[in-house]
């Protein structure tokens, strides 16, 4: 009895091994080099260990494949996938061949009925509906409306000087929490602009919403899990959905905005507010001509707050970490701010600052928003590889473009792994987007839409903060660019504490 309980275990722990390293062999029998993957988490061991952020096993494979391959085959778990090594091939994904690499991978992973949020997002919707959705909310990110509310950014920027100078008073010995001073930063802007409400984010006791824009991108295990679970079975995908946005934060964001847009439709009737040129205003437009009802309008209005909470606060934090750890260049743009713009805040200046522009652009190089994007074949396509083989790229195949990997390439960017906001003046911007090797907001059809919002966001924060403080980092920051091997976005291992002296 023993004996066959022994060897039952066996055979169930064979099959088991033969059902994890029985899809390894697609890429080897197409003729695509790549490194071996291991049972269970393919390429990506990092997912499952989270000793390292997931981008640091796309950069291992791209480091080592990058001088022999223009791609590679590699496996999330058991689900074969093509990671894009040349900057030229990852211009053809994004712009040329866009048709045949419409969609979004996460497409396959949410849906308006799981989660309705992230589901109503231009990001994750696919084939026509992403397009008309697309061109219904691009007008409501025109430079014009843009401009027309920074006078609100202006206010945020005042009350967020205000905050910090109450923080140095209270010296903190670690000092200030740069990711939570830009979120809050973030939370007020955002929401004003796009709902016409404070979040009173730097109040003793702040509203609610900024608790909840603190938990919108929260990272929990069930997420951890699913994406591992999808990439062993990918027919899991077709039977459950996935859950990214919490349902608390998820309906109280709805019942606010639908909310907002009552209380601004009763106003518009009564002919208060009725000039008022923002996205709020927008939307209401929009719901008259293309006869909307109440939660499609609250979807579209979403994808203006999800848009610029997070990743805009992210790289406003990372950006004032690089300028406290270079006062060099920190001086530098105070120098540019001081002699072109002076006390004033006008917003055709900031938006000319070039080395302002520099800067930001710079910490996107070293801190994009997603270090890599993975994009669904929805059309077959081929590929040439650097050794003359050819492959037929199919329908429905993800590939990974590793976004990161091409940011600190040192055959692209010299010293990449510094702080070198000079390399994007002088038509230095244009020169690496031309080529292909610039990609922090993506490229093509499906480009940000928040881009310029969030610049201008991001601008205006910058020019108030380093005209009145000089910015140091506090000892408890790392000194390396470390990312969190926990979360799913680039962000410094450890957290980003700043010190600020007064100016003036």
């Amino acid at each position: 009895m023993l004996g066959f309980l022994l060897t039952l275990c066996c055979a169930i722990l064979l099959l088991l091994y033969l059902f994890l390293v029985w899809p390894f062999n697609y890429w080897k029998q197409r003729g695509v080099n790549g490194p071996k993957p291991r049972p269970f988490v393919g390429n990506y061991p990092s997912g499952f260990t989270q000793k390292r952020n997931i981008a640091c096993d796309i950069l291992d494979v791209y480091e080592a494949y990058k001088k022999t391959d223009d791609f590679v085959g590699i496996y999330n778990c058991r689900t074969p996938q093509l990671l894009v090594l040349n900057p030229k091939l990852i211009r053809r994904v994004l712009v040329t061949d866009f048709k045949n690499f419409h969609d979004n991978d996460a497409s396959t992973m949410a849906d308006k009925n799981t989660d309705f949020i992230l589901g109503n997002n231009p990001f994750v919707l696919t084939g026509e509906e992403w397009k008309e959705r697309r061109a219904e909310i691009t007008p409501g990110f025109t430079s014009n409306r843009i401009k027309t509310v920074f006078p609100v950014t202006n206010k945020v920027c005042q009350t967020m000087v205000g905050f910090i100078k109450e923080q140095m008073k209270i010296g903190n010995k670690d000092g200030i929490d740069g990711k939570d001073l830009s979120l809050r930063y973030t939370c007020e802007v955002v929401t004003d602009c796009v709902l016409g409400l404070s979040a009173d984010a730097f109040a003793h006791k702040p509203s609610p919403i900024l608790h909840m824009t603190k938990n919108l991108f929260d990272q929990s295990f069930v997420f951890v899990a699913y994406t591992l679970l999808a990439g062993m079975l990918p027919w899991i995908k077709k039977v459950k959905k996935l859950r990214f946005i919490p349902k608390p934060v998820e309906e109280f964001f709805v019942d606010l905005m639908e909310n907002s847009l009552s209380m601004r439709k009763e106003q518009k009737e009564k002919g208060v507010n009725e000039d008022r040129v923002d996205f709020i205003n927008y939307m209401l437009y929009l719901q008259e001509k293309k006869n909307l009802q109440i939660p499609e309008l609250t979807a579209h209005t979403m994808t203006f707050l999800l848009d610029g909470f997070e990743t805009t606060a992210n790289v406003l934090s990372h950006c004032l970490l690089l300028l406290g750890r270079d006062a060099d260049r920190q001086q530098i743009l105070r120098n540019e701010i001081l002699e072109k713009l002076g006390p004033n805040n006008d917003f055709d200046t900031i938006m000319e600052l070039p080395y302002l522009d520099a800067c930001i652009h710079e910490t996107l190089r070293l801190f994009p928003p997603g270090a890599f994007s993975t994009k669904l074949c929805t059309e077959s396509i081929e590929f040439e590889n650097k050794n003359g083989k050819k492959l037929k790229i199919n329908e429905g195949t993800t590939v990974v473009l590793p976004i990161q990997a091409l940011l600190l390439d040192e055959d692209y960017y010299e010293n990449a792994a510094n702080f070198v906001p000079e390399r994007f003046l002088n038509g230095g911007l244009k020169k690496y987007k031309d080529q292909g090797l610039y990609l922090a907001f993506g490229d093509g059809p499906r480009i940000c839409l928040g881009m310029r919002f969030a610049l201008t966001q991001i601008k205006g924060a910058l020019v108030e903060i380093v005209r009145n403080f000089e910015i140091r980092v506090n000892s408890t920051t790392r000194t390396d660019n470390r990312l969190d091997p926990t979360y799913f976005l680039m962000r410094l291992d450890g957290g980003i504490w700043l010190e600020f002296d007064s100016i003036n």
